[in-house]
């Protein structure tokens, strides 16, 4: 199951079927960041991944930063 977990929370989260990077390795690029946000999210101990984009987007310069441990 977790193995499936993943790409349907890119999907709902990112709406990845309806994306139109569709040339060369543009596809497994973007789907390789959005694994990343859900994963760095999902260590941050967020449950809900459209939920934690939104808080994130509040202060989009610091609080990414701050899940990764940059800032």
């Amino acid at each position: 199951m977790a193995e499936n977990r993943l790409p349907f929370v890119r999907d709902t989260t990112f709406a990845e079927d309806v994306g139109r990077i569709r040339t060369r390795r543009g596809p497994e690029n973007v789907a390789t960041l959005r694994s990343l946000a859900v994963s760095t999210l999902r260590r941050a101990g967020h449950q809900n991944s459209a939920a934690a984009l939104g808080h994130v987007s509040y202060q989009p310069f610091t609080r990414p930063l701050e899940l990764l441990g940059i800032s």
